[in-house]
């Protein structure tokens, strides 16, 4: 499809609302030329400092329609740009339900964090009014209303309890016993890289030894750790302990809320890694077993089975972490709307006090879409995301944390479902940007957030990179620095 933009650069909510509703389609940006281009867009953005106004003309095979949003513009510059970008996808969304009389679930909304706008709503009235105005003006479906609703409300009782110095920290472990078939992340094989984990490990405590020093100069709070990857329990249990060790010296863990390390491959997990992580702490683990159909796990490249899964939850339930996450996606290769319910309802009898359930999102660098794989249509998607909702709430699950991504099955979501008092804290934090996380480690990317501005920086993405990059390391934790001096940091 042929777009000309006019008075802005908004692709993002564009292209997220083309892969929704004309799922065929391409962008090619440029001039439209109404009188030879059969498939078009013209989107016109003009603001006058307290109001923008978008007008969407859109012609598809000879028919035609259009649509004008006009809100107000207020607040910092982040703001108003949420607020531009939102009308040009209400402006778009509008001339293309026009003209194909169809509404996807989300209907016009198309950002990673449909929550940013039910917060708002709720912050000025109640939930029916947030309702309301998702239905009327934002064509939302009323199960994804409620999910929204819901989960911005756990963010802001969760923001409400957060102290102006108070920041999060990832650890990343960029390596996995094999890579999954819908992986996209930076994550390498161990089996090729056996000989870069101790090397990686020396650079990590040093720059662990660097951060730690610099929050406690700064005068910030860890409320919440957070080790990912990759599979972190790759490392031995010797090469955990060691990285924890370091951990526990350099910061100050007093304030801390949560630690949570993620074990997502049950082939990673033994029992003496298991101890290894409750000795220090270790408040929750993730087991992802993202299926429990031996058929899809071969499908994904996994190398273990169901069996496998259940006796790693046998292990930690054997441990006694307080809270366990367990994740799944919809939508994985060979898997059916059947399938799927089988393994959720499998899970929910394996002790799981968290289900995060995802949406396949097929990434480019991912070997799904490499080798164009098949995957389920986006009407089982639905089946699934469908069964999972009904199935959770029933057993004493609420939604708590929820976004979207580009690419995925349908244009649905991924949920976080707790039941009470399983939140997973950091897990809000970073999807609602309620404060700053300091990522260390390589593909790390630290979010900081403060006095109206949010800004990032990202070390180096690949372990050998990241190994032999430390003034890239350095430069980082300097900006950090330099942003909190600005914004008058934190104390304790």
């Amino acid at each position: 499809m042929k777009i000309q933009l006019i008075g802005n650069e908004e692709k993002y909510a564009l292209e997220q609302s083309l892969l929704t509703l004309f799922p065929a389609e391409r962008p090619v940006y440029g001039a439209v030329d109404r009188a030879s281009d059969s498939r078009w867009a013209v989107v016109c953005l003009r603001e006058d400092g307290t109001q923008v106004a978008v007008t969407t003309e859109l012609g598809y095979d000879g028919k035609t329609a259009s649509h004008t949003c006009a809100c107000p513009l207020s607040g910092d510059d982040y703001t108003r740009e949420g607020q531009r970008r939102h009308a040009v996808g209400i402006s778009f969304f509008g001339a293309a339900h026009e003209l194909l009389g169809i509404s996807p679930a989300w209907g016009s909304l198309t950002g990673v964090r449909p929550t940013k706008v039910a917060c708002a709503l709720l912050r000025e009235g109640d939930a029916a009014y947030a309702d309301r105005v998702l239905k009327e003006t934002y064509f939302v479906t009323p199960e994804r209303r409620r999910l929204v609703i819901e989960a911005a409300r756990a963010g802001m009782d969760a923001a409400a309890a957060l102290r102006p110095n108070d920041i999060s920290l990832y650890v990343g472990i960029p390596f996995c016993p094999t890579r999954c078939a819908y992986c996209s992340f930076v994550a390498q094989s161990v089996e090729k890289s056996l000989g870069m984990v101790e090397p990686y490990l020396d650079a990590l405590c040093e720059e662990i030894a660097a951060a730690g020093a610099l929050v406690r100069t700064l005068g910030l709070n860890v409320r919440s750790f957070y080790m990912g990857g990759g599979t972190p329990t790759t490392l031995s249990a010797a090469q955990m302990d060691r990285l924890l060790t370091a951990l526990e010296t350099q910061f100050d863990f007093s304030h801390l809320q949560e630690l949570t390390i993620e074990a997502g491959r049950p082939d990673t997990i033994t029992p003496e890694k298991l101890r290894v992580l409750r000795a220090h702490g270790t408040t929750r683990v993730s087991i992802n077993p993202q299926s429990m159909e031996d058929s899809v796990l071969a499908a994904i490249g996994r190398r273990h089975t169901a069996d496998d899964i259940r006796r790693a939850m046998e292990q930690v339930r054997a441990v006694g972490f307080p809270h366990v996450n367990m994740d799944l996606i919809a939508g994985l290769s060979e898997d059916t709307p059947a399938g799927f319910a089988r393994s959720l309802d499998e899970v929910l009898t394996l002790g799981a006090d968290n289900i995060t359930v995802h949406t396949l999102s097929l990434k480019k660098g991912s070997r799904l879409t490499l080798e164009g794989s098949r995957i389920p249509a986006a009407d089982e998607v639905a089946q699934m995301l469908d069964y999972a909702g009904a199935a959770l709430r029933k057993h004493g699950f609420a939604p708590y944390y929820l976004y979207r991504q580009k690419y995925m099955s349908g244009s649905f979501e991924n949920v976080g479902w707790t039941k009470p008092g399983g939140e997973g804290l950091y897990n809000i934090y970073i999807m609602e940007e309620l404060h700053s996380i300091l990522s260390l480690g390589a593909g790390g990317s630290t979010k900081m957030i403060g006095g109206g501005e949010i800004r990032r920086v990202f070390n180096a993405k690949y372990p050998k990179e990241y190994i032999e990059l430390r003034d890239k390391r350095a430069a980082n934790l300097a900006a950090f620095a330099d942003f909190y001096r600005r914004h008058g940091g934190g104390s304790s």
